[in-house]
């Protein structure tokens, strides 16, 4: 993954748009991204998996840009995210099971 985050990293700055990388503009970006992945489910189960593999390249795309911006490792959150989560949601309470940790 260092292999692709390095290249997103990099078409942005050959392209100066860091300018309009705030992590507000970010934030959007991957909320409208999101409601485009959403939409390629709008009316039914099925889907073109190339039309949501490009959607979700998007999203993971800008949250790439993000965690460059807020200089964060992404692995690192996501681990440490990881961890607390299998605190709220250990598996003898949690498998097979969807509701909410504070409901469990």
């Amino acid at each position: 993954m260092q292999k692709a985050i390095q290249e997103i990293i990099e078409f942005n700055k050959e392209r100066d748009w860091d300018q309009f990388h705030s992590p507000e503009n970010l934030a959007k970006s991957i909320c409208i991204e999101a409601g485009e992945l959403l939409e390629c489910f709008q009316w039914n189960s099925s889907y073109d998996k190339e039309a949501v593999c490009e959607e979700l390249a998007d999203v993971v795309n800008y949250c790439i840009v993000m965690a460059d911006r807020l200089q964060v490792d992404l692995e690192e959150i996501v681990l440490k995210k990881l961890e607390k989560n299998r605190q709220k949601y250990p598996v003898e309470k949690a498998k097979g099971n969807s509701k909410k940790y504070n409901e469990l």
